[in-house]
């Protein structure tokens, strides 16, 4: 009884210490990635995990079309999703056709919630045996949660958040290819967005995705967190323009696509974000569809996403309403001022006009322009 006593607390302690030594390993694995960034002037913000800027002054990322970007997205949440009615289920949970995709292929779409209000835009990635789904940064376990409730005990759907597990790095601009033309070849790296493929780079496996999530010309390599470091060195061997967290939020803003907490939120639906391009309306039932449905058969869309060009900068947290006149006609979302050209992004009432209107936000005036990301067409 004592020997087994013993015995016991001896394996107990085995493995307490083996637990240890691979959160040391991780925790290793991850230094020397974030080694690698700071030399190159990295700096990171508190409990951010990812590059919040590299403090690059000598170019500017209106210079996209004509350079190469390196950005580390490894915030981004990253679900797997596996099981034989995989697609089923996630046909029924979000607003794209799943079940028309094959292998290698992908799409984005929406999660809603029962009203057909916003909860994240995902990318997804369908694979042989899996999906794995792109989600917002910090919002993998909210989705997690939030499918977890769908599945019920006959379902043959097993889910798993594996965004500890991977890096996610992100190449974009007119001339990323040449960045990866040594590695990949051109006629991979020349598919349609959302093609992925697995790869190896001089013997490390990743996952290449044609398409950066922001409808540039880029790629997404999701490696495993335990040889990212070697990746992003080979990377930056390469000279691209490197970038961190804060720089993506300005061209995210430029560019129009929407962030949770910020245009995606349960105020708005996904046809007023603009988001038509990631809805199907033949693919019959999900959860929030005969809202969606309704409001593009009715043309009910009351209002919209748009930019916003101003003169002059603002405080988004005291100066947040549009105005037409003296008339309120919507909100902003976003805010930047980028190059001394502060630039918003905002829901405007659908009828008070959209492309070319003259607003007010404070005392800074600005005109309505449409965004890259965005759409506002009703289909029939």
């Amino acid at each position: 009884m004592i020997y087994g006593i013993n015995y016991a607390h001896e394996r107990r302690l085995y493995l307490v210490s083996l637990i240890t030594s691979f959160h040391w390993l991780d925790h290793n694995i991850m230094n020397k990635l974030k080694e690698l960034q700071t030399q190159s002037g990295a700096v990171f913000a508190e409990n951010l995990e990812v590059p919040l800027t590299f403090n690059n002054q000598n170019f500017s990322l209106s210079q996209w079309e004509n350079n190469v970007f390196l950005c580390d997205r490894s915030d981004w949440g990253l679900l797997k999703v596996t099981g034989c009615d995989r697609l089923r289920f996630l046909h029924n949970q979000s607003t794209n056709d799943i079940q028309s995709l094959k292998s290698g292929q992908g799409c984005d779409t929406v999660f809603v919630n029962s009203t057909g209000r916003n909860m994240d835009l995902v990318s997804v990635y369908l694979k042989e045996e899996e999906v794995l789904l792109l989600t917002s940064p910090n919002q993998n376990q909210k989705l997690y949660q939030w499918m977890d409730r769908y599945i019920f005990p006959f379902d043959k759907v097993e889910l798993k958040d594996i965004s500890s597990d991977y890096k996610i790095f992100t190449i974009f601009g007119n001339n990323s290819q040449e960045l990866l033309s040594n590695w990949v070849d051109k006629e991979i790296l020349e598919k349609p967005e959302f093609y992925h493929q697995n790869l190896t780079i001089d013997g490390i496996e990743i996952l290449l995705t044609v398409g950066c999530n922001l409808k540039i010309k880029g790629y997404n390599l999701i490696v495993n967190q335990n040889q990212a470091d070697i990746i992003w060195q080979k990377l930056i061997e390469k000279k691209p323009k490197l970038i961190g967290s804060k720089e993506w939020e300005i061209l995210r803003v430029l560019r129009g696509r929407p962030a949770p907490e910020k245009e995606l939120t349960e105020d708005f639906n996904p046809l007023e974000t603009g988001l038509w391009d990631s809805i199907s309306f033949s693919k019959g039932c999900y959860i929030g569809q005969e809202t969606i449905a309704r409001l593009n058969t009715y043309k009910g869309v009351k209002q919209r996403l748009w930019g916003i060009k101003l003169n002059q900068e603002i405080n988004p947290d005291i100066e947040n309403t549009i105005f037409l006149g003296e008339e309120k006609i919507g909100r902003i979302t976003s805010f930047i001022n980028y190059e001394n050209e502060p630039f918003a992004l905002g829901y405007i009432r659908t009828k008070a006009g959209g492309e070319g209107l003259q607003v007010k936000i404070g005392k800074a005036e600005g005109r309505v322009i449409s965004l890259p990301y965005v759409i506002h067409e009703y289909r029939s």
